[in-house]
C-alpha cells in the first residue's frame, strides 16, 4: 500500500501538471472501487481547473473553486500524467483530461482506492474529520505521544500506526522509526517514557523527510506519476531484512508479527 512518502511524492509530480489546467472531460471506466465513484462527478471538474494540489495523511485533495476531489490508492494504485490519446490498460479505470491534451489516468488493479467529491469542508468529511496531526507538522512531538500513550497496553508500534495518533506512519516506516529510536515494537505504549517518545518522534520524521527525498519505498509495484521507482528500500534498516546483519550490532534482524503486521526489529538495540 502506498504510504505517506509515496502520496507525498505523487502529489508533488501532478501539482505542476494539474494547476490551473482547465478540465476538459472526466472518463470513469470502472465506477466501483473501494466506493462507487458518484455518477455527478463530471458535473464538478469540467469546465473548473484546480487551484490547489493538498495531502492529508494518505489521502490526495484537489481543490477547485466548487469544492474539493478526494482521491486515495488503496492497496494497489497509482497515478500517471499521460497523453489524453494513450490506449488505457485493463486497470486504467478514472482519467481526468485537461484541455491541454495531458490526463491525469488512475490505475487501480485491487479497485481499493477511492475517488469521491467532497465538497468545501474536506476536513468534516467522515474519512478526515478524526484522523491524527501530520508528522511533520509542529503539532507533532513527544510530548503528544506520550500523553496519548498513557495507560495504553498496546504495543508502541501499534499505537504509531493508529492513524488517531498520527498519519500516514505505515508498517515500513514503523519499523524504520522505531529502529532508529531503539525501541523494541512490542513494548507496551504506556511504558514508553517521555524521553524515548522524543527520540521516536524525531526518528518518524527523519524516516520520513528520507524516504519523500528518495522517492518513497518500492516494495511491489510502487511508481510516481512518470512511472519512476522510489528508491527508500535501498536505505531500509531493518524492513525487509530478517536474518540480516544488524547494522549496528551485528546480531541477525527479526521478524515478528505484531498485531497482525510483519515487524522487524533487532532485538539487541531495540529495547
Amino acid at each position: 500500500m502506498p504510504e505517506l512518502p509515496e502520496v507525498e511524492t505523487i502529489r508533488r509530480g501532478i501539482e505542476p501538471w494539474v494547476l490551473e489546467q482547465p478540465v476538459a472531460g472526466v472518463v470513469i471506466r470502472q465506477a466501483q472501487l473501494r466506493w462507487m465513484i458518484p455518477a455527478d462527478l463530471p458535473g464538478h471538474l469540467v469546465g473548473q481547473s484546480f487551484i490547489a494540489v493538498q495531502r492529508r495523511a494518505k489521502y490526495l485533495l484537489l481543490q477547485n473553486q466548487e469544492g474539493c476531489l478526494l482521491i486515495h490508492l488503496g492497496m494497489s494504485g497509482s497515478l500517471r500524467i499521460v497523453d489524453s490519446g494513450l490506449e488505457p490498460g485493463r486497470h486504467d479505470h478514472v482519467d481526468i483530461v485537461f484541455e491541454n491534451g495531458r490526463c491525469l489516468r488512475l490505475n487501480d488493479p485491487r479497485r481499493f482506492g477511492a475517488v469521491l467529491w467532497v465538497g468545501n469542508k474536506p476536513e468534516e468529511h467522515v474519512l478526515l474529520a478524526h484522523l491524527g496531526p501530520e508528522p511533520l507538522s509542529d503539532e507533532f512531538n513527544g510530548a503528544l505521544l506520550y500523553a496519548g500513550s498513557r495507560g495504553r497496553k498496546l504495543a508502541v508500534k501499534n499505537y504509531l500506526m493508529d492513524q488517531k495518533t498520527v498519519v500516514g506512519v505505515g508498517n515500513i516506516y514503523a519499523s524504520e522509526a522505531l529502529y532508529r529510536a531503539g525501541i523494541h515494537p512490542a513494548l507496551a505504549a504506556g511504558r514508553v517514557s517521555r524521553r524515548r517518545y522524543g527520540l521516536l518522534a524525531e526518528a518518524v520524521r527523519q524516516v520520513l523527510t528520507q524516504a519523500i527525498a528518495a522517492g518513497g519505498t518500492t516494495l511491489r509495484d510502487f511508481t510516481d506519476e512518470k512511472g519512476r521507482p522510489g528508491y527508500f528500500s535501498q536505505q531500509l534498516q531493518v524492513y525487509g531484512r530478517e536474518g540480516l546483519p544488524c547494522a549496528h550490532c551485528g546480531r541477525p534482524i527479526t521478524c515478528e508479527t505484531i498485531g497482525q503486521r510483519s515487524s522487524y526489529f533487532c532485538g539487541r538495540c531495540q529495547r
